[in-house]
């Protein structure tokens, strides 16, 4: 295993056991909201966006620990999200990470529902103060705030609307973009800023931690895109080729697979320059950067 899978490796573990304790039925009545919740928070994943967190946060901070609960809350946020993107009023998806869907395993209603209850669970593992002891309400609330504003109709949400209103209408570069900037790059903009707002630095770090992150999300999207029209269903471990059949508006669709991959490229070259005067303490964030345009699912 490479350093960097081990570092995936190292940040699933963590997250996923903070959630596992925390992730229980609340009453016999809601059981089965509790498991469909669970069956798609553990379905597995490379857990990206809780491990930008972690490398973000420790070019500031020794403190590992005191980023779980954030981590934690934007993963059960990302979960909600394909929860919703699968459904047939969205995507209409049957594989995600390899299994079924979870409409597919609980039905429709029981899916919403499961999206809808990890999405006010991110919330609720933000702003509890039980959960982050070490925080300051001011930084806590400044999390939970910058959190709302990337999920969405500022950010995640937002794209996801003008994805579905773009689907087969020959969508041109600015839509195209924007999709890209909110329902993907959002999340991973604010997983990446997350650093510097829980360690308390300023402006400037906040600043660039931001770009990066935008770069990075952006560039993830068009390597998404790429994969889709390039791998198969089995290494993606959802439908490969939906994007197409779906007449989503894609890089690929608009600029062609070429320029695409140059794009994703230079971005990544972009963002890995921005974290340049954090020298060594920002390597982490830049190997992640790397393994974004030449991972395989």
């Amino acid at each position: 295993m490479s350093d960097l899978q081990d570092y995936f490796s190292r940040c699933a573990a963590v997250t996923e056991k903070w959630l596992d304790e925390r992730l229980k039925s609340g009453s016999s009545f809601s059981d089965g909201l509790t498991q469909a919740m669970r069956y798609s928070v553990f379905a597995g994943g490379k857990r990206l966006r809780p491990a930008l967190m972690f490398a973000s946060f420790e070019i500031f901070s020794d403190d590992f620990l005191a980023a779980v609960p954030y981590a934690a809350s934007i993963e059960v946020l990302h979960t909600y999200s394909l929860i919703h993107d699968d459904l047939p009023a969205m995507d209409d998806d049957d594989l995600r990470r390899g299994r079924p869907t979870n409409h597919k395993v609980f039905g429709e209603a029981e899916a919403i529902l499961a999206g809808d209850a990890l999405l006010t669970k991110a919330f609720e593992f933000a702003s509890d103060r039980d959960n982050t002891p070490g925080v300051t309400d001011a930084v806590r609330v400044k999390a939970v705030h910058a959190l709302a504003l990337a999920a969405g109709d500022r950010g995640m949400v937002a794209g996801q609307f003008a994805d579905i209103k773009a689907e087969s209408s020959g969508a041109d570069c600015e839509t195209v973009d924007f999709i890209h900037l909110n329902k993907t790059a959002a999340l991973i903009r604010y997983s990446v800023s997350m650093g510097a707002i829980l360690a308390g630095r300023g402006y400037e770090d906040e600043r660039r931690l931001d770009a990066f992150g935008k770069n990075l999300g952006v560039a993830f999207q068009i390597t998404d895109d790429i994969l889709d029209l390039t791998s198969d269903t089995a290494t993606l471990g959802k439908n490969a080729g939906s994007d197409l059949e779906n007449g989503k508006a894609t890089y690929p669709a608009v600029y062609g697979m070429e320029k695409s991959a140059e794009k994703a490229a230079e971005l990544v070259k972009e963002a890995v320059e921005l974290i340049r005067p954090y020298g060594g303490k920002g390597g982490r964030l830049a190997e992640i950067a790397y393994f974004i345009t030449e991972r395989k699912s």
